[in-house]
């Protein structure tokens, strides 16, 4: 159960009730501080929307954060929105096997990419070698928005677990289909 309030665009002033366009449990519960749920949106929607970084290693970035974090909500919610970004669900297994060490055919870029989620999450940046294949593979603009991308969710993971945020009923399915580990 969260911890704040799920709030309802008639709980907020005029101005702000534009930030629950997207009616979802963790934009709910963070309009209990508009201005930080604002800024929060703001680096998200560069993420989704704005940056050069291609979508299916964005979503796949941010599907190894929520695994490695063991964040139910992120998780299922990239599962769903990874689908519409083309992470198949064969993706998803590979995902979940690399991280347990298992050979996969994810191609090569996918690879380095969750190894670089990896790395940031375990050790708070990328290796030298990581990042280098990086650079040279996406040039210094994509892999500050990769870079950026997983920072972001990193902080994500955290804030949903503070905030104790539910998982939608409409996300459930997700989870069944691709339970995180106990």
């Amino acid at each position: 159960m969260a911890r704040v309030p799920y709030l309802e665009q008639s709980d907020l002033s005029a101005e702000n009730q534009d930030l629950l366009k997207r009616r979802i449990n963790l934009f709910q519960a963070l309009v209990n501080s508009p201005d930080a749920a604002r800024a929060f949106s703001g680096l998200g929607q560069f993420i989704r929307f704005g940056s050069k970084l291609d979508p299916r290693l964005r979503e796949l970035a941010i599907l190894q954060v929520g695994w490695l974090a063991r964040s139910p909500y992120e998780w299922s919610h990239h599962v769903k929105i990874g689908h519409d970004f083309g992470v198949t669900e064969d993706d998803i297994r590979a995902l979940i096997d690399e991280t347990a060490g298992k050979a996969t055919m994810l191609d090569q870029m996918a690879k380095t990419v969750l190894l670089a989620a990896r790395e940031m999450t375990a050790d708070g940046a990328m290796s030298d070698a990581t990042f280098a294949t990086l650079q040279a593979a996406l040039g210094n603009e994509q892999v500050v928005d990769l870079t950026v991308t997983i920072a972001f969710y990193s902080a994500v993971v955290r804030v949903l677990a503070t905030l104790r945020i539910d998982v939608e009923e409409d996300y459930m399915p997700y989870l069944r289909q691709f339970p995180l580990p106990g």
